[in-house]
Protein backbone atom coordinates (compact mmCIF):
# COMPACT_ATOMS: atom_id res chain seq x y z
CA UNK A 1 0.00 0.00 0.00
CA UNK A 2 1.20 3.43 -1.15
CA UNK A 3 -0.29 5.42 1.41
CA UNK A 4 -3.47 7.17 2.24
CA UNK A 5 -6.14 7.56 0.04
CA UNK A 6 -5.74 10.55 -1.93
CA UNK A 7 -8.50 13.01 -3.09
CA UNK A 8 -7.25 11.84 -6.82
CA UNK A 9 -7.46 8.25 -6.35
CA UNK A 10 -11.01 8.91 -4.73
CA UNK A 11 -12.17 11.00 -7.83
CA UNK A 12 -10.85 8.33 -10.26
CA UNK A 13 -12.79 5.50 -8.68
CA UNK A 14 -16.02 7.84 -8.53
CA UNK A 15 -15.16 9.10 -12.43
CA UNK A 16 -14.69 5.12 -13.23
CA UNK A 17 -17.68 3.93 -11.73
CA UNK A 18 -20.25 6.52 -13.44
CA UNK A 19 -18.27 5.60 -17.08
CA UNK A 20 -18.65 1.92 -16.53
CA UNK A 21 -22.26 2.43 -15.56
CA UNK A 22 -22.87 4.71 -18.67
CA UNK A 23 -20.99 2.10 -20.91
CA UNK A 24 -23.21 -0.34 -19.83
CA UNK A 25 -20.24 -2.07 -18.58
CA UNK A 26 -21.65 -4.12 -15.47
CA UNK A 27 -19.44 -6.60 -14.76
CA UNK A 28 -16.75 -4.03 -14.28
CA UNK A 29 -19.04 -1.33 -12.32
CA UNK A 30 -19.82 -5.10 -9.83
CA UNK A 31 -15.75 -5.17 -9.30
CA UNK A 32 -15.76 -1.58 -8.07
CA UNK A 33 -17.54 -2.97 -4.99
CA UNK A 34 -16.72 -5.19 -2.21
CA UNK A 35 -18.28 -8.11 -1.20
CA UNK A 36 -20.27 -6.53 1.87
CA UNK A 37 -20.90 -3.86 -0.11
CA UNK A 38 -23.84 -1.95 0.56
CA UNK A 39 -25.63 0.82 -2.42
CA UNK A 40 -28.89 2.62 -0.61
CA UNK A 41 -30.70 5.59 -1.91
CA UNK A 42 -32.90 6.48 1.36
CA UNK A 43 -36.19 7.81 0.45
CA UNK A 44 -37.60 11.37 1.95
CA UNK A 45 -39.26 11.29 5.45
CA UNK A 46 -40.91 14.81 4.76
CA UNK A 47 -39.88 17.76 2.33
CA UNK A 48 -36.41 17.71 4.30
CA UNK A 49 -35.48 14.68 6.62
CA UNK A 50 -34.40 11.42 4.49
CA UNK A 51 -35.32 8.11 6.09
CA UNK A 52 -31.67 7.26 8.09
CA UNK A 53 -32.24 3.75 8.28
CA UNK A 54 -32.52 1.30 5.48
CA UNK A 55 -33.40 -1.72 7.68
CA UNK A 56 -36.62 0.09 9.35
CA UNK A 57 -37.35 2.74 7.05
CA UNK A 58 -38.71 3.26 3.56
CA UNK A 59 -35.69 3.39 0.84
CA UNK A 60 -36.39 4.06 -2.90
CA UNK A 61 -33.09 1.25 -3.39
CA UNK A 62 -31.35 -0.62 -0.80
CA UNK A 63 -28.91 -3.84 -1.46
CA UNK A 64 -26.69 -5.08 1.25
CA UNK A 65 -23.89 -7.06 -0.59
CA UNK A 66 -22.37 -7.25 -4.17
CA UNK A 67 -24.57 -10.48 -4.35
CA UNK A 68 -27.61 -8.58 -4.66
CA UNK A 69 -26.22 -6.24 -7.06
CA UNK A 70 -25.25 -8.94 -9.16
CA UNK A 71 -28.68 -10.30 -9.14
CA UNK A 72 -30.28 -6.89 -9.79
CA UNK A 73 -27.23 -6.52 -13.16
CA UNK A 74 -28.34 -9.99 -13.95
CA UNK A 75 -32.27 -9.13 -14.14
CA UNK A 76 -31.08 -6.18 -16.04
CA UNK A 77 -29.79 -8.27 -18.78
CA UNK A 78 -32.17 -10.64 -18.57
CA UNK A 79 -34.45 -8.84 -20.59
CA UNK A 80 -37.37 -10.46 -17.90
CA UNK A 81 -37.09 -6.79 -16.57
CA UNK A 82 -40.15 -4.57 -18.16
CA UNK A 83 -38.31 -1.70 -16.54
CA UNK A 84 -35.18 -2.23 -17.96
CA UNK A 85 -36.04 -3.10 -21.61
CA UNK A 86 -34.83 -1.49 -23.45
CA UNK A 87 -32.60 0.34 -21.06
CA UNK A 88 -32.04 4.10 -21.46
CA UNK A 89 -29.27 6.30 -22.69
CA UNK A 90 -27.60 7.89 -19.67
CA UNK A 91 -24.29 10.26 -18.80
CA UNK A 92 -22.95 10.42 -15.47
CA UNK A 93 -21.92 13.60 -14.92
CA UNK A 94 -20.05 13.32 -10.83
CA UNK A 95 -18.48 16.95 -9.56
CA UNK A 96 -17.47 18.31 -6.12
CA UNK A 97 -15.90 15.32 -4.76
CA UNK A 98 -14.23 16.25 -1.50
CA UNK A 99 -12.47 14.09 -0.13
CA UNK A 100 -13.70 13.97 3.93
CA UNK A 101 -11.56 11.49 5.94
CA UNK A 102 -8.68 9.32 4.60
CA UNK A 103 -6.09 7.02 6.03
CA UNK A 104 -4.29 4.11 4.40
CA UNK A 105 -7.15 1.68 4.83
CA UNK A 106 -9.79 4.10 3.49
CA UNK A 107 -11.93 7.08 3.38
CA UNK A 108 -15.27 8.86 2.95
CA UNK A 109 -16.19 11.18 -0.11
CA UNK A 110 -18.96 13.47 -0.83
CA UNK A 111 -19.80 14.75 -4.26
CA UNK A 112 -22.60 15.87 -6.40
CA UNK A 113 -23.92 14.51 -9.33
CA UNK A 114 -26.06 14.76 -12.39
CA UNK A 115 -27.60 11.62 -14.50
CA UNK A 116 -28.87 13.19 -17.91
CA UNK A 117 -31.64 10.00 -19.40
CA UNK A 118 -33.25 9.48 -21.94
CA UNK A 119 -36.00 7.10 -22.64
CA UNK A 120 -36.56 5.46 -25.70
CA UNK A 121 -39.74 3.97 -24.85
CA UNK A 122 -41.64 7.38 -24.39
CA UNK A 123 -38.80 9.59 -26.24
CA UNK A 124 -38.55 11.61 -23.17
CA UNK A 125 -35.49 12.54 -21.02
CA UNK A 126 -34.66 13.13 -17.66
CA UNK A 127 -32.34 14.24 -15.16
CA UNK A 128 -31.76 13.08 -12.18
CA UNK A 129 -29.37 14.95 -9.84
CA UNK A 130 -28.58 14.47 -5.76
CA UNK A 131 -24.94 14.31 -3.65
CA UNK A 132 -23.57 11.00 -3.36
CA UNK A 133 -21.60 9.48 -0.37
CA UNK A 134 -18.89 7.13 -0.75
CA UNK A 135 -16.78 4.74 1.75
CA UNK A 136 -13.69 3.78 -0.04
CA UNK A 137 -11.58 1.05 0.92
CA UNK A 138 -8.07 -0.94 0.06
CA UNK A 139 -8.84 -4.39 -0.73
CA UNK A 140 -6.82 -6.61 -3.02
CA UNK A 141 -4.24 -3.97 -4.34
CA UNK A 142 -6.82 -1.25 -5.43
CA UNK A 143 -9.53 1.07 -4.05
CA UNK A 144 -12.75 -0.24 -3.76
CA UNK A 145 -16.33 1.00 -2.48
CA UNK A 146 -17.54 -0.47 0.34
CA UNK A 147 -20.81 1.48 0.86
CA UNK A 148 -22.60 4.09 -1.62
CA UNK A 149 -25.04 6.31 -0.31
CA UNK A 150 -27.60 8.10 -2.91
CA UNK A 151 -29.39 11.57 -1.89
CA UNK A 152 -31.87 12.21 -4.81
CA UNK A 153 -33.13 15.88 -4.93
CA UNK A 154 -35.64 15.43 -7.16
CA UNK A 155 -37.39 12.10 -5.89
CA UNK A 156 -40.69 12.94 -8.43
CA UNK A 157 -39.48 10.04 -10.47
CA UNK A 158 -41.03 10.57 -14.13
CA UNK A 159 -39.82 7.16 -15.42
CA UNK A 160 -37.53 4.56 -13.89
CA UNK A 161 -34.61 4.87 -11.78
CA UNK A 162 -32.29 2.02 -10.74
CA UNK A 163 -28.19 1.31 -10.04
CA UNK A 164 -27.60 2.33 -13.55
CA UNK A 165 -29.68 5.61 -13.77
CA UNK A 166 -28.38 7.65 -10.53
Amino acid sequence: MSGPLTRAEAEDLLYREALVLDRGEWDAWLELYTTDAIFWMPAWRDEVTPTSDPDSELSLIYYRGRRNLEDRVWRARSGMSVASSPLPRVVHAVTNVVLESADETGGRTASSFTVHLHDRRSERSHVFFGRYEHHLVHHDGAWRIAAKKILLLNDVIPTVVDFYSI
